[in-house]
């Protein structure tokens, strides 16, 4: 399997078969995750780099995120370092509006998904820039500068502030859990 894209349907219908790789946060992954799904948050992808071709020689790798633009990312890298890996077609967000079947870590309170911290993040800067401009003018560049980066955001499908998000301490894997993740992929 080449980098390609499966979408949900496919991926459904193949998934007793494929070894997938979830590259969202922790956080994310807590809120909801492809059944037998493995969590290797997108930042730690060249730790995993070893496990990941071990897997991918025993079988196909299917790599997912909450829409499917890291998922894209990490299947370039993966390529780029020799490992073949499918992309999931419109993410996690995809496969719940279509009904499969989604598993959540029993008794964990599941942090709020990426996708919300970043607009509660903006939100807040933007109010903030406003609110403080009323006393100092130039404080609305705050403001200007969010808004900015949502358009930047949206050209590119990208997000920095995502990227600055994911690295509290509410969205990092804690090292046991990326160590027992490799394991149970090599095992």
């Amino acid at each position: 399997m080449s980098h390609t894209a499966l979408t949900a349907d496919q991926a459904s219908a193949r998934l007793h078969e494929l070894t997938v790789i979830d590259v969202r946060t922790p956080g994310e992954y807590a809120t909801g995750h492809l059944p037998d799904a493995h969590n290797i948050p997108l930042d730690h992808l060249d730790v995993a780099l070893p496990t990941l071709r071990e897997a991918a020689g025993r079988g196909d790798l299917l790599v997912v995120c909450a829409s499917g633009a890291r998922s894209a990312e990490a299947c370039r890298r993966l390529a780029e370092e020799g490992i073949e890996a499918a992309t999931l077609t419109g993410g996690t967000s995809t496969w719940t509006q279509l009904g499969h079947d989604v598993h959540r870590p029993a008794g964990t309170r599941a942090p709020w998904a990426m996708e919300r911290q970043v607009r509660l993040a903006a939100g807040a800067l933007v109010l903030t820039g406003l609110l403080a401009g009323r006393l100092r003018p130039k404080a609305r560049w705050i403001s200007a500068g969010v808004a900015g980066g949502l358009v930047f955001s949206a050209l590119t499908d990208t997000c920095g502030m995502a990227r600055v998000l994911a690295r509290l301490p509410h969205n990092r894997p804690r090292a046991a859990d990326l160590d027992a993740t490799l394991a149970a992929l090599r095992g």
